[in-house]
């Protein structure tokens, strides 16, 4: 807890800096540091690495500034609080882009955490009892995925032609009579004493110290998935040398073998 509000007390205390500035646009001098908003783990680790490493033999000077939920990393873009972000996929992306009625832009992909379904009531997908609860995003990008998941393990069929924001209506069977208990995404590593099973993104597993490719029951494959979390600006700033400079170095093989080393398979590099 006293971690969170430290968290919500420096970003607060960023954005009133800026507000005292007189301007909140953090793309306006290209000679800036760039602002990059990021979720603490694997997005904020791995950043980090970039700035103590690598950004400085490559003339990059970095401000990173964190957040704790899938929310206001956009928000923060879009009110061009920072110049880019780096904790969401295309989908996700895509969802905002309707919801808030603005373009972004997916400058290149860097990594995929793998979603996986956790458990502490059975140890075996097939185990699910008849009618058994599972806790699954309340975000429609991540619950289209999750649902996807969970079919492609055999314990549902979605309809043909369900789209990546899936929800229950997109369900052509369900032989165990699931029910879903939709939550927010930080919510659901603490859903677990509560449910059956739950649908837990990535990032919030690993800050629940429960690794995907270990923990999990099952976990998505990274061959031809489409959720690879990468760096997010405005259309105007994906030209930016600062934004394809940190492309650069986050592609290289320098945060391939951070990522390789310190996750050990619980995130995966993307295929450019």
């Amino acid at each position: 807890m006293l971690r969170k509000i430290t968290i919500a007390l420096a970003s607060a205390g960023l954005l009133a800096g800026l507000t005292a500035c007189g301007s909140s646009d953090a793309s306006e001098d290209k000679n800036a540091p760039l602002k990059v908003a990021v979720n603490p783990v694997p997005h904020g680790d791995v950043l980090t690495y970039v700035k103590d490493s690598l950004a400085a033999k490559a003339g990059l000077k970095l401000d990173i500034v964190t957040f704790d939920d899938y929310v206001q990393p956009n928000n923060a873009l879009k009110e061009k609080q920072v110049t880019a972000n780096y904790f969401q996929h295309v989908p996700f992306m895509q969802e905002f882009e309707k919801k808030a009625g603005t373009k972004l832009a997916f400058v290149a992909p860097v990594h995929l955490e793998p979603l996986g379904i956790y458990s502490k009531k059975v140890k075996d997908i097939k185990a699910l009892a008849q009618g058994a609860t599972v806790a699954v995003p309340n975000d429609p990008a991540n619950q289209g995925r999750s649902l996807k998941l969970l079919a492609d393990n055999g314990v549902l069929t979605l309809k043909p032609g369900a789209p990546t924001s899936a929800t229950e209506k997109d369900i052509a069977a369900n032989p165990k009579g699931l029910k879903f208990k939709a939550l927010k995404a930080a919510q659901l590593p603490r859903s677990l004493d509560d449910v059956d099973a739950a649908v837990i993104n990535g990032n919030y597993a690993l800050e629940a110290n429960l690794a995907p490719n270990k923990d999990a029951l099952v976990a998505e494959k990274p061959e031809g998935n489409p959720y690879a979390n990468g760096i997010v600006t405005l259309p105007e700033n994906k030209d930016d040398p600062r934004v394809k400079k940190l492309v650069q170095l986050l592609q290289g093989p320098e945060v391939k073998k951070f990522v390789e080393d310190k996750y050990k398979g619980s995130v995966l590099i993307a295929t450019a």
